[in-house]
């Protein structure tokens, strides 16, 4: 069953008041100060009106980042029914400023862009305590990173587009990510198995069960370690998990077994497989 709640989201602009709070913060620390921070298009009629040196932040591009476009569903919490919760994965925007800097005197423009520059610099993940609105909170799955980029297009354009002079600029790119807030629900996870084979010309119709086992592995903020080698030494055999952390074993005897887990960086963790059971989540420290 597919559920869809739209979440809240002003991403873009507290991401402006998160730019904002920060240029202006590292401005002033240099001697910047009264420096005006804005999010106009850099139109004459706009810049015509400038009575004090300002930094402009135009946001000019949003497109999504394709190589970071992910398809599997990720495993949320279980229900009281025992059902499975995944919800859809977010989608990674890039948002693209175009900077300005704006005075009466080209020196001094100059100055106030190469100090820009340096900030832009100089963080290449915004810093926690900077974020502004609904950014501090979890709607941001990952560290939210900008860098100079490159501008997409002729800068000419640009500016004949905007409707202002051209004049120098640089291209700031951030990520973000958005939230869908759709969710779907499946049957319980099947995560042990057993098939029961007999030999026909055994005379006393022996019956061997072999079994399937299911187990997932995660650090210790619940999120999924991929490619974690997984073994059962007893029975010599071993599995790797995939992105949501799962590992499956097949054709395994019954009994208990004793289970080693070794990620790629070298950290381990044991536990005893139960089969057939429930099989066995893992908990490894550290940071996958």
């Amino acid at each position: 069953m597919l559920t869809v709640s739209v979440p809240l989201n002003t991403m873009l602009a507290d991401l402006d008041e998160t730019l904002r709070g920060l240029r202006r913060g590292e401005l002033e620390q240099h001697g910047f100060e009264g420096v005006d921070i804005a999010f106009d298009a850099p139109a004459r009629e706009w810049s015509g009106q400038l009575s004090k040196p300002t930094v402009n932040l135009f946001l000019y591009d949003l497109r999504e980042a394709e190589s970071l476009r992910a398809s599997e569903w990720t495993p949320a919490t279980n229900t009281k029914n025992g059902r499975r919760v995944e919800s859809r994965p977010p989608m990674v925007m890039e948002c693209s400023y175009a900077v300005t800097a704006w005075t009466q005197a080209v020196e001094d423009e100059h100055r106030l862009l190469s100090q820009v520059l340096a900030i832009l610099f100089a963080y290449p993940q915004l810093p926690q305590d900077r974020l502004n609105g609904r950014l501090v909170g979890d709607s941001q799955p990952w560290p939210i990173k900008g860098r100079i980029g490159q501008g997409k297009g002729e800068k000419s354009d640009f500016w004949s587009a905007v409707g202002g002079q051209y004049k120098v600029s640089l291209d700031y790119v951030v990520r973000l990510s958005v939230e869908s807030g759709a969710k779907r629900e499946r049957g319980p996870e099947v995560r042990t198995q057993t098939v029961r084979t007999s030999l026909s010309d055994n005379p006393s119709r022996t019956v061997l069960e072999m079994h399937r086992s299911v187990g997932r592995v995660r650090n210790k903020q619940g999120e999924p370690l991929r490619d974690v080698w997984v073994t059962l030494p007893d029975v010599g055999t071993w599995a790797s998990s995939d992105t949501t952390g799962r590992f499956t074993f097949n054709r395994l005897p019954p009994g208990r077994h004793r289970l080693l887990a070794r990620t790629v960086d070298g950290r381990e963790a044991d536990a005893q497989l139960e089969v057939p059971g429930a099989g066995v989540d893992l908990v490894i420290d550290g940071k996958g």
